[in-house]
C-alpha cells in the first residue's frame, strides 16, 4: 500500500462524500494504491451511514466507528493503528484541507526524506477569534519544543509508516504530534505551505477553550517527554533547591540572634520575624517536593513501558 489517508470525523455527513470524491479526483492520475481510512468519533448524525455506503462502491474507503465521542487524539491514534501505507497524511473532514496537497506532501516524504511533513495554513479563512490564539498558541510552542513550525495544529500532515507506529496519540495530543515525534527520535521534520478553504458545511467542534487546552497539554508534554523516566531529577531537584534556601535563612536568622546576644544587643525573638515563617514554609514544601519525586520515581520503575526504547535498525 502506498498511501493511507486518515480521516477523523464527527457529524460531518455533508462533506466526507464531497471529500472522498476530491481525494479520488486527485489520486486517479497517480497510479498509486491508496485506501482512505474514516474514523467516526462517535457522531450523531448520519456520517456513519455515509461512510458504509461508500466502502460498499469504493474498496479504497474503510472506516472504524467509535460507541462515543472520545476526541481527535483517539481518532487519530486508531487511525495509525490501521493505517497500512507507507505514507499516510491525516486531513479533516470539513473540507478545509485540500486533498491537491496530498502529492506534494507524499514526494516531500518519499524524495526528501522527510520522517514527518506539517501543512501550514499561512492564508487562513478564519475569524479573528480563532487566528490571534493560534498565533500566540504556535509562537510558544515553537519556543518551548525548539521545532520551527508555524502551525502546529494543522490537521494536514504526512508522516512515513515508521512514525505513525511509534507513536501514541492520546487526550489531547494531536496538537504536539511534531513534539511527540521529535522525543521519540523522528527529528526529520519539514513544514509546507497549504491551501486552507472556507468552512462549507456545519460549524467548528473547537471553541476558544481549546487555547486554554493547549497549554495545559503543552505542559503535560513537555514534563512527559522530558521527565517521564526520571521525575525525580526535577522534583527532588526542586525540592532540595527549596528545602537548603529555607534551612540557610533559618541559620541565617538564628545566627544573627546569637550575634546580637553575644554583644549584648537587644534583640526580638526569632519566632518574631516573618523570614522565619518563610524559611520554615520553604523547607517543609522542599520536603514535600522531594517526597513526591521519590514516589514518583517508584511508580516509574514499575510501569511496564520503563524500558520501551525506539530501536530504528537491528543486526542481530
Amino acid at each position: 500500500m502506498d498511501l493511507s489517508v486518515v480521516v477523523p470525523l464527527y457529524n460531518e455527513e455533508e462533506s466526507i462524500g464531497e471529500l472522498f470524491a476530491w481525494i479520488r479526483r486527485v489520486m486517479a492520475p497517480l497510479n498509486n494504491e491508496y485506501e482512505v481510512l474514516f474514523v467516526d468519533d462517535g457522531s450523531s448524525d448520519n456520517s456513519w451511514e455515509v461512510v458504509t455506503q461508500m466502502a460498499k462502491k469504493h474498496k479504497e474507503v474503510k472506516g472504524l466507528r467509535f460507541r462515543r465521542n472520545y476526541g481527535k487524539s483517539a481518532a487519530l491514534h486508531v487511525g495509525f493503528e490501521a493505517a497500512s501505507g507507507d505514507v499516510v497524511i491525516t486531513m479533516d473532514a470539513d473540507l478545509q484541507d485540500s486533498p491537491e496537497e496530498i502529492p506534494e506532501l507524499m514526494r516531500m516524504i518519499n524524495e526528501e526524506g522527510y520522517d514527518l511533513v506539517s501543512g501550514w495554513k499561512k492564508k487562513r479563512h478564519d475569524p479573528f477569534s480563532k487566528t490571534i490564539p493560534s498565533k500566540l498558541f504556535n509562537r510558544t510552542v515553537r519556543l518551548v519544543s525548539g521545532i520551527k513550525l508555524h502551525d502546529f495544529n494543522c490537521g494536514l500532515k504526512a508522516y512515513r509508516n515508521e512514525v505513525v507506529k511509534n507513536i501514541e496519540v492520546y487526550g489531547e495530543m494531536h496538537r504536539y504530534i511534531p513534539l511527540i515525534a521529535k522525543q521519540n527520535g523522528f527529528e526529520k521534520i519539514g513544514e509546507k505551505v497549504v491551501q486552507h478553504q472556507a468552512r462549507k458545511y456545519g460549524v467548528s467542534k473547537f471553541g476558544i477553550e481549546r487555547t486554554l487546552k493547549g497549554f495545559l497539554d503543552l505542559l503535560s508534554v513537555t514534563f512527559i517527554t522530558k521527565f517521564g523516566k526520571r521525575p525525580m531529577h526535577l522534583f527532588g531537584g526542586l525540592g532540595t533547591l527549596m528545602f537548603f534556601v529555607g534551612l540557610l535563612a533559618a541559620a541565617w536568622l538564628g545566627g544573627r540572634k546569637l550575634w546580637f546576644v553575644y554583644h549584648g544587643i537587644q534583640a526580638h525573638l526569632v519566632t518574631d520575624s516573618p523570614y522565619f515563617y518563610i524559611s520554615l514554609v520553604s523547607m517543609i514544601i522542599g520536603t514535600q517536593l522531594f517526597l513526591i519525586g521519590f514516589l514518583a520515581e517508584l511508580v516509574s520503575r514499575s510501569a511496564p513501558e520503563r524500558n520501551k526504547y525506539q530501536i530504528s535498525e537491528k543486526i542481530l
